[in-house]
């Protein structure tokens, strides 16, 4: 009650932390805090409900595995929802509270994804067009930390960021909240462009490995004489595809140079890449 209390404007991070300290002591200590927070967060006064949902995002940053396993049910999901849905609390709402519910399921989704049932609820509320689009996370919204976060995170391969992070996690300030949440985000940014870099090198060298099929086929059909001039017509639109792949594997090399196994594989494709091109000018282009 203190720590969710609306004649209050500011959180009181005492109380708050002190709220966190008793879920972890008790077994079932998730299971109640959740029930109370629901109730909390679909209260009508606005500032209960937003105090609430930080106390809510509090214990995902300090309460664990456990915590997390019991918010992810549809047990509590639906209880969010109901403030959403016009069929439930949603008509009454304030937008301030929907819109920061809706950040925080999302938000979810981000640092969750194996949780099936949280990626569920929120595209069935996109779906009904309740929620219309992905919210902007606020840059001084308090996230949670991945859980589990993701293999070769650049919180397990640099020390002093992970301590970083845990001190300003166990802090109690928010300016301090606020801190975490920038490095989690600046982290969350670097490792989506790494996975878009790797995404980019399977797909290039995938279409690299197709073309080269390809065009040693309409090569053995040119040698035996048998390629129609639809078949010719397509020869030609491959090789300038192939040759659209070539100053875009050198890119792939240069991003890849750290890592030797990827950088092997986009020299390999480049490789099978100026073999096709070759064999492409020794047979037709010398004709």
């Amino acid at each position: 009650d203190e720590a969710t209390d609306p004649s209050v404007s500011e959180e009181n991070w005492e109380c708050i932390q002190r709220f966190c300290e008793q879920v972890n002591a008790d077994t079932e200590g998730p299971w109640f805090a959740l029930r109370l927070l629901a109730h909390k967060i679909q209260s009508p006064q606005e500032g209960e409900a937003l105090h609430a949902l930080t106390v809510l995002e509090t214990c995902v940053n300090n309460c664990g595995d456990r915590f997390h396993s019991e918010m992810a049910k549809f047990r509590f999901l639906n209880e969010l929802i109901k403030v959403l849905s016009p069929k439930y609390y949603g008509i009454w709402s304030s937008e301030k509270v929907k819109s920061r519910v809706t950040e925080v399921i999302f938000s979810w989704t981000v640092w969750f994804p194996q949780e099936v049932k949280i990626q569920d609820a929120y595209q069935m509320l996109k779906k009904q067009g309740i929620v219309k689009e992905d919210p902007k996370l606020p840059e001084d919204k308090i996230l949670p930390p991945p859980s589990p976060r993701p293999q070769n995170s650049i919180f397990d391969t640099d020390e002093e960021k992970s301590k970083l992070l845990a001190r300003l996690l166990r802090s109690r300030h928010p300016e301090d909240l606020r801190a975490a949440n920038r490095l989690i985000q600046s982290a969350v940014k670097e490792e989506q462009e790494k996975s878009a870099q790797v995404s980019r090198r399977v797909n290039t060298i995938n279409e690299v490995s197709d073309n080269v099929k390809r065009m040693d086929e309409f090569l053995e059909s040119y040698r035996r004489g048998e390629l129609s001039p639809a078949d010719q017509e397509s020869l030609q639109a491959l090789l300038q595809r192939c040759e659209r792949l070539r100053p875009l594997l050198f890119r792939l090399a240069s991003e890849a140079v750290p890592d030797e196994e990827a950088l092997a594989e986009v020299l390999q494709a480049n490789d099978k890449l100026s073999w096709a091109l070759g064999q492409y000018r020794q047979v037709v282009a010398s004709q």
